[in-house]
């Protein structure tokens, strides 16, 4: 019995490692079998991958080819673009005033020798003071153009038009053609920048507007932490004091350097020296005797000036929006050496025998303004002018014991203005001004102005 009971658990055994092994041989081929299937879906989708990306490949070549014959049929039957494609920057500035001033006749500035038979200043009534079309463009990687066309007194004038250099490095710039120079501060603005109505006597009694030069100008940015500036120009100088001479070469020339930079994160200033030399020949004026008849004449000669000009800008931390400060002032001299002729119609007149004879004049002037914005959109300013009359020698005599209109007298005038501006496009101000700038008679001038940008 013993015996028959050790067979059977053997038995048993036996028979259930069999079965353990029936199982585990059956998991390892079912393993293997989920593997073979596996490797072959994932070859089948290798293939099917494959051969997506040899169709998009071929939809791509056959794109191109067609994108290629499309343009090739574009270009045989529209011409080439030019490669500086015409894409300008245009800008039409309209400006205009109303000035309630005395019917005064030959408005010209006392003791100085008028620009020619146009008054200075403003004119009276209503008045369009000039319509701007400015245009301008780069060329190609290498120059700019620019022109300004003005509208003004019913005839055409192209103020400025000039190319300009773009990349020469080094910070060399060069110019040619007709532009403003850069003597001063105020002389390469344009009026519609001006923050007053009309521009400083110092102006008037210089250039009228500005000077003006046909010619080529150099300037250079020296690569330092302040800005220094060099400029120089010359030319055919044919605006006031200069005339229009037929000669070759140059009939003006000007040196200007400006230095300026930041004090903290508020306040910015900049200050400089110019220089300007000049010819005239018969440069005409119109006056006045002393016995008030008319009298015409003619300046010949050399013409020197120098001036100095200040600016300084202050805003809360760099952010002029809300509120900024503008305080800017300019001095000059002037020198004048040649022959002047001066004539009348009246045998009554004391230039009646168009005497002719030497001329020497040593004349000056300045103008400081402040301009404050007090609030957003609203500023307030005021400008004194005055110019010193000096001395004006003409054949041993003062020339104003012979034009009464060139006597000695300093010229003098209070500005204040008020402008609002809604936006960077326009622009509203009325202005006051207490004007002795003709020879004592005071005149209280009211303006208003209207600025437009389109």
């Amino acid at each position: 019995m013993l015996k028959r009971g050790i067979l059977a658990c053997a038995l048993t055994v036996v028979v259930g490692q069999a079965n353990s092994d029936t199982d585990l041989n059956a998991l390892r081929a079912e393993i293997r079998q989920m593997r073979e299937s596996y490797e072959m879906r994932m070859k089948a989708l290798e293939t099917r991958l494959k051969q997506a990306e040899t169709q998009a490949d071929q939809a791509a070549a056959k794109a191109d080819v067609a994108q290629q014959d499309a343009q090739a049929a574009a270009q045989a039957t529209t011409p080439p673009a030019a490669p500086n494609s015409f894409n300008p920057e245009i800008s039409l500035i309209l400006d205009g005033h109303y000035a309630h001033l005395k019917d005064i006749p030959n408005r010209h500035i006392t003791g100085f020798l008028p620009l020619g038979s146009e008054p200075e200043g403003l004119s009276r009534g209503f008045s369009t003071d000039a319509t701007e079309l400015s245009i301008g463009a780069d060329i190609d990687p290498y120059f700019r153009g620019f022109a300004n066309i003005v509208y003004a007194d019913g005839g055409v004038d192209v103020e400025e038009a000039y190319v300009q250099t773009l990349g020469l490095g080094h910070g060399f710039i060069l110019k040619g053609g007709r532009f403003r120079s850069a003597i001063g501060y105020m002389n390469e603005q344009h009026p519609h920048m001006w923050d007053f109505v009309d521009n400083p006597l110092m102006y008037q009694a210089q250039f009228g507007e500005g000077f003006i030069q046909d010619g080529l100008q150099a300037k250079w940015v020296a690569p330092t932490d302040l800005l220094m500036e060099f400029t120089g120009d010359l030319g055919r100088g044919a605006h006031f004091p200069a005339t229009d001479r037929n000669v070759n070469g140059a009939n003006a020339y000007s040196l200007a350097f400006h230095l300026g930079g930041d004090l903290g994160d508020s306040h910015s200033w900049r200050t400089g020296l110019s220089y300007l030399h000049s010819r005239a020949a018969d440069r005409e004026f119109f006056g006045l005797d002393p016995s008030d008849l008319d009298v015409t004449g003619a300046f010949t000669g050399r013409s020197k000036t120098w001036m100095a000009d200040l600016v300084w800008k202050w805003a809360p931390h760099g952010n002029p929006r809300d509120t900024n400060f503008k305080f800017q002032a300019e001095w000059f001299r002037r020198q004048e050496s040649g022959t002047l002729s001066c004539s009348s119609t009246d045998p009554l007149g004391s230039c009646f025998s168009d005497p002719s004879s030497p001329y020497a004049s040593d004349q000056s002037g300045w103008y400081a303004q402040g301009v404050y914005q007090f609030m957003p959109y609203w500023r307030l300013g005021y400008r004194y002018d005055r110019l010193d009359r000096g001395s004006a020698d003409f054949g041993g005599h003062d020339i104003g014991d012979v034009i009464a209109s060139l006597r000695d007298y300093n010229p003098s005038r209070h500005s204040l203005m008020l402008d609002f501006a809604p936006s960077e496009f326009s622009l509203l101000r009325l202005q006051y001004a207490r004007d002795e700038s003709l020879g004592g008679r005071a005149e209280d001038q009211i303006s208003l102005q209207y600025i437009y940008t389109a």
